[in-house]
């Protein structure tokens, strides 16, 4: 799974809950994946903050060297 799927089935869980009268165990198995979904993109978002954080600082050195 990548990130742009998590947020995909996160939208649709999202929908499902709100326009739709569900049974209480299927209402809390859709907000359990949720939660799983909503934690794995996070994760994914904060690596990439990481990875451009590293490409910045790499940058920032690269453009001090030339001055």
């Amino acid at each position: 799974m990548n990130y742009e799927d998590a947020i995909k089935e996160l939208e649709e869980i999202t929908e499902k809950l709100e326009t739709q009268k569900l049974p209480l165990k299927q209402a809390q198995e859709l907000f359990e994946r949720a939660s799983v979904l909503s934690k794995f993109a996070q994760e994914e978002l904060s690596k990439t903050n990481g990875k451009l954080y590293q490409i910045k600082k790499e940058l920032d050195e690269i453009s001090e060297e030339e001055l």
